[in-house]
Protein backbone atom coordinates (compact mmCIF):
# COMPACT_ATOMS: atom_id res chain seq x y z
CA UNK A 1 0.00 0.00 0.00
CA UNK A 2 1.42 3.59 -0.68
CA UNK A 3 1.99 6.23 1.86
CA UNK A 4 -0.63 8.35 0.35
CA UNK A 5 -3.16 5.57 0.69
CA UNK A 6 -2.21 5.22 4.57
CA UNK A 7 -2.99 9.17 4.92
CA UNK A 8 -5.89 9.98 5.73
CA UNK A 9 -6.77 14.38 5.90
CA UNK A 10 -9.35 14.57 8.48
CA UNK A 11 -12.20 17.21 8.78
CA UNK A 12 -11.68 19.87 5.87
CA UNK A 13 -8.12 19.19 4.95
CA UNK A 14 -6.40 18.55 1.65
CA UNK A 15 -3.48 16.44 0.79
CA UNK A 16 -1.87 18.77 -2.36
CA UNK A 17 0.95 17.27 -4.22
CA UNK A 18 2.80 20.32 -5.24
CA UNK A 19 3.79 20.26 -9.07
CA UNK A 20 7.27 20.05 -10.30
CA UNK A 21 9.04 23.37 -10.51
CA UNK A 22 10.57 24.03 -14.07
CA UNK A 23 14.23 23.36 -14.61
CA UNK A 24 15.03 23.65 -18.20
CA UNK A 25 13.73 26.07 -20.43
CA UNK A 26 12.03 25.09 -23.88
CA UNK A 27 15.81 26.53 -25.23
CA UNK A 28 17.10 23.48 -23.48
CA UNK A 29 18.68 26.44 -20.62
CA UNK A 30 18.79 24.77 -17.30
CA UNK A 31 17.46 27.13 -14.62
CA UNK A 32 19.98 27.28 -10.99
CA UNK A 33 17.32 26.10 -7.98
CA UNK A 34 17.76 29.54 -6.52
CA UNK A 35 16.21 31.41 -9.81
CA UNK A 36 13.47 28.99 -10.00
CA UNK A 37 10.10 30.49 -9.15
CA UNK A 38 7.87 28.69 -6.41
CA UNK A 39 5.58 26.46 -7.60
CA UNK A 40 2.16 27.79 -7.06
CA UNK A 41 -0.63 24.98 -8.24
CA UNK A 42 -1.01 21.31 -7.47
CA UNK A 43 -3.03 18.13 -7.63
CA UNK A 44 -5.24 16.84 -4.96
CA UNK A 45 -4.58 13.35 -3.89
CA UNK A 46 -6.81 12.97 -0.97
CA UNK A 47 -9.83 14.93 0.98
CA UNK A 48 -11.12 14.82 4.76
CA UNK A 49 -14.70 14.42 4.60
CA UNK A 50 -15.50 17.63 5.27
CA UNK A 51 -16.25 20.03 8.07
CA UNK A 52 -18.67 19.31 10.44
CA UNK A 53 -22.20 22.10 10.34
CA UNK A 54 -22.54 23.46 13.53
CA UNK A 55 -26.26 22.71 13.89
CA UNK A 56 -26.96 19.32 12.90
CA UNK A 57 -23.41 18.14 13.38
CA UNK A 58 -23.19 16.32 9.98
CA UNK A 59 -20.00 16.43 7.53
CA UNK A 60 -20.46 19.79 4.58
CA UNK A 61 -18.63 18.20 1.58
CA UNK A 62 -15.70 19.61 0.28
CA UNK A 63 -15.96 21.65 -3.06
CA UNK A 64 -12.35 19.76 -4.50
CA UNK A 65 -12.05 16.28 -5.55
CA UNK A 66 -8.96 14.06 -6.05
CA UNK A 67 -7.20 14.40 -9.05
CA UNK A 68 -8.05 18.28 -9.35
CA UNK A 69 -5.45 20.64 -10.02
CA UNK A 70 -5.61 23.84 -7.75
CA UNK A 71 -3.94 26.91 -7.06
CA UNK A 72 -2.23 27.27 -3.62
CA UNK A 73 -1.07 30.49 -1.86
CA UNK A 74 2.45 31.69 -1.61
CA UNK A 75 2.85 30.54 1.63
CA UNK A 76 0.68 28.42 4.49
CA UNK A 77 0.24 24.80 4.81
CA UNK A 78 2.30 22.24 6.05
CA UNK A 79 4.82 20.30 4.61
CA UNK A 80 4.25 16.09 4.76
CA UNK A 81 6.96 13.76 4.14
CA UNK A 82 5.35 10.64 2.93
CA UNK A 83 8.59 9.00 2.45
CA UNK A 84 9.31 9.27 -1.38
CA UNK A 85 10.84 12.15 -3.69
CA UNK A 86 7.51 14.22 -4.09
CA UNK A 87 6.60 17.13 -2.48
CA UNK A 88 3.16 17.27 -0.11
CA UNK A 89 1.16 19.77 1.85
CA UNK A 90 -2.01 19.66 3.88
CA UNK A 91 -4.12 22.55 3.38
CA UNK A 92 -7.57 23.64 4.50
CA UNK A 93 -10.36 24.07 2.42
CA UNK A 94 -10.23 27.71 2.49
CA UNK A 95 -6.99 28.44 1.98
CA UNK A 96 -7.11 26.77 -1.79
CA UNK A 97 -7.22 29.98 -4.33
CA UNK A 98 -9.03 28.46 -6.84
CA UNK A 99 -9.50 24.78 -9.35
CA UNK A 100 -7.41 24.86 -12.34
CA UNK A 101 -9.20 23.01 -15.73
Amino acid sequence: MSAVKRLLPLLDRVLIQRAEALTKTKGGIVIPEKAQSKVLEGTVVAVGPGARHAQTGEHVPLSVKVGEKVLLPEYGGTKVDLGDSKEYHLFREADILAKME
